[in-house]
């Protein structure tokens, strides 16, 4: 892995400054003279809030940077494996993405034969899946934007590798586009 890149999180220069008093390229050289190349996780975490003041939100996210960063951590790249999220915006009744996930009749319209188990759900809120295909995590968010517009949020975790995080990635966006287009002609 590269050692010199920029942090992949999608937060720039302007707002980790804005936040912390520091740009990235700032943080990575007060890290490295910290030591933190061979500190783990929690340790940079610890050195972000006692010498420099960075509260928790941010200490997390200038950590994973900064792991980022210096090769230490790739991309998607979680404590317990690879984890990857897709969500989509629909113009329809939260309810009815909810039974669209959990029916599995009306699953199988838009997913095809993937097969998970639905190990806890909350109607219309939240669902906890096990992906059967490979024993991993599916957390599954709902949000109602209205009365006749929702959003789905679904996050896969434990993935084995980078590659495995990617493939998902691919995966889940064009499932829940398959939903949005089924939901849209239901």
């Amino acid at each position: 892995m590269a050692t010199n890149r920029k942090p992949q999180l999608g937060v720039g220069d302007e707002a980790v400054k804005k936040a912390t008093g520091k740009t990235w390229d700032q943080w990575i050289a007060a890290l490295d003279k910290a030591g933190c190349r061979k500190m783990d996780h929690k340790q940079i975490v610890a050195v972000l809030h006692s010498k420099h003041k960075v509260g928790p939100w941010w200490g997390q996210m200038v950590t994973v940077g900064y792991e980022q960063a210096r090769g230490l951590r790739a991309k998607h790249q979680k404590p317990g494996g690879f984890s990857v999220s897709a969500s989509r915006t629909l113009a329809v009744p939260v309810g009815r993405v909810f039974d669209a996930f959990h029916d599995a009749r009306a699953r199988a319209r838009w997913l095809g034969k993937a097969r998970l188990t639905v190990r806890k759900a909350t109607k219309n809120k939240s669902m906890r899946i096990v992906w059967d295909a490979d024993d991993t995590r599916v957390d599954v968010n709902f949000y109602a934007k209205g009365a006749a517009k929702s959003m789905v949020a679904v996050e896969h975790d434990k993935l084995p590798d980078a590659k495995t995080a990617a493939k998902m990635k691919a995966f889940w966006g064009k499932a829940l586009d398959a939903m949005k287009a089924h939901l849209a002609v239901d």
